[in-house]
């Protein structure tokens, strides 16, 4: 924040310019700029820039003047004359002249409960979700460990046809299963015309099991029997180092589902759980506001 208000003593200032200087300032590389929010949709570092904005503009101590320009007011030309080492959120409290609003005194002090982790509040609530999803994922692997083998691929089925694949539950349903005389425990059509196929292998085993490399070689011997370039190994496992590596250097594509990344695709396609609340984070429109 303090290096924002520096940049708002410039005089109108507009919100992109103020982004770029600022990583010049903090020596950002060109990753860490381009490093996007979970949503894909903004750039971190921007973000960070317009909730610092936010605080300021709460404060007092900037202004908005038109569509994505600010600039410093008095009051934030009276801090700099005698400038902190910096400017967090309980020092906007300090400020003698400025009467907080309620609002802004809430969004203070939430932002004073969690300063240590500097994160801002959409941050705060993609990781409480991030932990929510954790949690949900290993009750889902729980689940799936409690049920008899036989669910599991009803499992795949579903989470397969949720993604696109197989055509129908009914369609993929019969094709899994059909082919494990050969090492292969399904295969499921890759588009509505049965023109690709991707054959499945499916092992449901403790965690403290991991699937070694030698299955993985079984598997491509599998592949290489029924001509087909491409396979899905699927366990509520995990795979050994050496059964990654193995994967990698075949010739023919395998594609790896470990229990974790099993637990993020069923919630991801809403496979085994439902969806219980929406929040949604919405931001101003700066377009509206263009006067």
């Amino acid at each position: 924040m303090l290096p924002l208000l520096h940049e708002a003593a410039r005089g109108e200032v507009r919100v992109g310019d103020t982004v770029e200087r600022l990583a010049e300032r903090f020596s950002l590389s060109p990753e860490q700029r381009t490093e996007l929010l979970p949503s894909k949709r903004q750039a971190v570092f921007y973000n960070r820039v317009n909730w610092a904005k936010s605080y300021l503009g709460k404060a007092g101590l900037i202004k908005l003047t038109r569509r994505a320009h600010f600039e410093i007011t008095d009051a934030g030309r009276r801090v700099l004359d005698n400038p902190p080492a910096s400017i967090v959120p309980s020092f906007l409290k300090k400020i003698p002249d400025f009467l907080v609003s309620r609002a802004s005194a809430a969004l203070v002090d939430e932002a004073d409960a969690v300063r240590h982790s500097d994160l801002t509040p959409d941050e705060q609530m993609r990781q409480a979700r991030d932990r929510i999803d954790a949690d949900l994922a290993q009750d889902i692997l729980a689940k799936i460990g409690a049920a008899p083998p036989e669910f599991f691929e009803k499992v795949v089925i579903k989470l397969l046809t949720a993604m696109g694949y197989g055509g129908s539950v009914t369609d993929a349903g019969r094709a899994l299963g059909r082919s494990g005389d050969g090492g292969v425990d399904g295969v499921i059509d890759e588009d509505a015309l049965g023109l690709d196929r991707i054959y499945v292998q499916a092992k449901r085993y403790k965690e403290e099991n991991p699937v070694g490399a030698g299955a993985i070689r079984d598997f491509f011997g599998a592949l290489d029997q029924f001509k087909a370039n491409k396979g899905l190994f699927v366990t509520t496992s995990k795979f050994t180092p050496g059964a990654v590596t193995t994967a990698t250097g075949l010739s023919k594509r395998i594609v790896l589902i470990d229990g974790q990344m099993l637990g993020k695709l069923m919630i991801r396609y809403e496979v085994g759980c439902r969806v219980e609340e929406q929040l949604s984070i919405k931001s101003l429109d700066e377009e509206f506001f263009e006067f």
